[in-house]
Parts: structure tokens; sequence; C-alpha cells
């Protein structure tokens, strides 16, 4: 069986999503339940030099449904480093994400394999294909902003489990 273009990468982001979407509402409860401001969460930071939880989302979107958008035009950019958003605003930040992602198609995601995609930051310039950007560039980061979100909110306390980051996997009755 071959695996296409849209079943490795957006088939992926929409699991994690809402897998992330839950771990959300997890840590919002937990929050609630022990009379933390979820303020608080959003600029913790796992170290110093790392960029905190709010980051951390804001990233899980952009190298989701803003990973799409780059394939389809051509073009990616960074985040906003310094986008403000509270507990309420990530939220929402992944369910528009997770709307965006799940438009595109297995038709229009597969032609992008071979298209230019060029990533710039600074004066810096690389150049990729749309699968090679998608694959070795947008889903490895888009994996470990997850987890770093993940590990934020249990470094909190947050009660959260294996299961709660894979989300609902996809599996085949027999």
């Amino acid at each position: 069986m071959a695996l296409s273009l849209h079943a490795a990468t957006v088939q992926s982001y929409l699991q994690t999503l809402d897998a992330v979407s839950g771990i959300l509402d997890k840590g919002l409860a937990y929050c609630r339940d022990n009379q933390i401001d979820p303020e608080v969460i959003v600029d913790t930071r796992l170290y110093p030099n790392m960029r905190p939880f709010r980051f951390q989302i804001q990233s899980i979107a952009h190298h989701s449904a803003g990973a799409i958008d780059a394939v389809r035009n051509g073009a990616f950019q960074p985040p906003n480093a310094e986008a403000q958003q509270d507990y309420a605003g990530l939220q929402a930040l992944i369910a528009d994400a997770r709307a965006r992602t799940a438009k595109a198609t297995p038709a229009e995601v597969d032609a992008c394999e071979n298209r230019d995609i060029i990533f710039a930051i600074g004066e810096h310039k690389w150049h990729f294909t749309g699968a090679d950007f998608l694959l070795s560039f947008s889903l490895p980061n888009f994996y470990f902003h997850a987890t770093t979100a993940y590990d934020i909110l249990r470094s909190k306390g947050v009660p959260l489990g294996k299961r709660d980051y894979i989300g609902a996997v996809r599996w085949t009755k027999l």
C-alpha cells in the first residue's frame, strides 16, 4: 500500500490537533479545580531559554494549518513569537487550525508533493519540495511543539498520560 502525502501529514495533524485540544481542556479543568489562574500556564517555560507554553501552542497551529497553507502558496515563515494570546485564545487557535487543516483534500495535498516551497527566516532561505517540507520540517516541528506543550502541562501537575498525547489512533478491525 502506498502512503499518500495527505495520509502521512493531514491525518496525523488532525489526530494530534484533537489530542492537543483535549490536553488544553484538561489543563483548564485542572486550573479551575486547583484555583490556578490558567494565564500562569500560558507564560510557563520548561527552561528559561525556551519559548513559553503560548508559543508551543501557536507553533502547533502554525506547523499544521500554516504548513498546509505554505504548500498551497509556496512560502513559509516562522510564527510571530511576540503574539499574545490568553488560554482561551490558544484553545480557539487550535480549534481554528483543526478546522482549516480538515479542509485540505487528498487531491490538493498530494498535488503539492513536488511544489517548490521557500522557508524564509530573516536573511536565510531554505528551499524544499512540498513533500520534503511537510515530512522533514513541518511534522517534526509540529510534534516537538506538541510534546513540549504536553510537558509544560505535566510540569504544572496536570494529570495527563500517553493516551492524552497520542489521541485517537487510526486502527482497522480485522
